[in-house]
């Protein structure tokens, strides 16, 4: 450091030589410019200073071009590698996931690496794809934050796996991070049924349908939970249900949740167990899944099939449509607004906490106490009155 200038990362060396240090690579390196320390001259080391630590972080330095003449640019030269083309060694490394993966997950990644990865890198060599190229095509995607995350997240996975086989010489995305500033979103998209509109949807429905929507009213589970559901995991004595796995629409078969606080025993409220006594005359002597397609009296096949019943049965009942997810919403917020507890309502709808209970659904809380505050007002009242 200039201790006059208070600069950090720039030294006056000699007379006519001024020091700039930086990091690469995991090594603390020193270089000289040949510049007369003068101020002009020390700005002008700052900047050029900047720019390598700039292309360091885009992933585009070049140590030997910056610094033809140093010695330590023979430590960081690379040895001559072989092309790795990005989709011949991405199309192994997503069949190998495929052995390791929930089919949930793996489905996701096959799709982020069909439509995004692919189509950005299919033909590079992943020896030649740099931060900065990353940071750009993340400009241009018409996506989330979120969902950006995710797609790096398989790239930085693709690349450490390069890495690790010996075909690239580093992963450019170990401790990388894309954010933009996104437009503000609505806080949720909570917009449960009123009483009026559940009993109009259930009478637009029988059979089969009618007890599987009255059941996801009464119980808020996901629709992946509902079709992996079995008459092993019921208990109508104790009216309870213990949910330990979930099947999702790309899946071949049942999978564990995705969370240790989603395998759990809910307790079946009336109505709820209502729906399933109903049900035990149409599959309880198959004694395998509790709710079946009545058009083929087998196992839901997932979320599209339930949806389309699920339409008919909107429009017949003629009320405002909202997809079938609102179910859970609906079940949450009766729940609240009947001054249920909000921790009990977490570990229902299988949450391992009450906090996003509380952020989600909050509006729903106060109406459960409309006397709220008042038993503070009498214990402490008197105390404020006589300050």
């Amino acid at each position: 450091m200039d201790r006059k200038r208070g600069r950090t990362g720039i030294r006056i060396s000699s007379e006519s030589s001024i020091e700039i240090r930086f990091r690469y690579k995991g090594k603390d390196c020193r270089e000289r410019l040949k510049l007369k320390p003068t101020p002009t001259n020390i700005t002008r080391a700052e900047r050029f200073r900047g720019s390598v630590l700039q292309a360091i972080e885009n992933g585009t330095f070049d140590y030997e071009v910056s610094f033809p003449d140093s010695r330590m640019s023979e430590s960081f030269r690379a040895p001559p590698r072989e092309k790795a083309i990005a989709e011949d060694y991405i199309g192994k490394w997503l069949k190998l996931q495929e052995q390791h993966l929930k089919v949930s997950t793996w489905t996701d990644y096959d799709k982020i690496v069909r439509s995004r990865i692919l189509q950005q890198f299919g033909t590079a060599d992943l020896n030649k794809i740099t931060k900065l190229e990353v940071r750009q095509w993340c400009g241009t995607m018409t996506a989330g934050n979120k969902r950006i995350a995710n797609i790096i997240s398989v790239l930085r996975s693709i690349l450490q796996s390069a890495m690790d086989d010996g075909l690239i010489a580093e992963n450019i995305l170990d401790g990388f991070t894309y954010r933009r500033k996104e437009a503000i979103k609505k806080l949720s998209d909570v917009d449960p049924f009123n009483r009026d509109e559940q009993e109009r949807i259930l009478s637009a429905v029988d059979g089969q349908s009618k007890n599987l929507l009255q059941f996801a009213f009464w119980t808020g589970l996901r629709t992946s939970e509902l079709v992996a559901l079995d008459w092993s995991d019921v208990d109508l004595v104790a009216e309870e249900c213990h949910i330990n796995k979930a099947w999702t629409q790309c899946a071949d078969e049942p999978e564990v949740p995705k969370t240790k606080s989603g395998v759990r025993t809910i307790k079946l409220l009336p109505p709820a167990v209502e729906a399933l006594r109903a049900q035990k005359a149409h599959t309880y002597l198959k004694g395998s899944e509790v709710f079946q397609n009545p058009l083929n009296c087998c196992r839901w096949a997932g979320d599209k099939q339930i949806r389309m019943m699920w339409i008919a049965a909107i429009k017949k009942a003629g009320v405002r449509y909202r997809r079938p997810y609102q179910t859970r919403h609906t079940y949450a917020s009766m729940m609240l607004s009947a001054g249920e507890n909000p921790m009990w309502v977490a570990k229902q709808m299988g949450h391992a906490d009450w906090t996003m209970i509380a952020r989600v659904y909050g509006k729903w809380m106060p109406d459960a106490q409309p006397d709220a505050g008042k038993k503070a007002v009498a214990v402490y009242g008197k105390v404020a009155t006589n300050v």
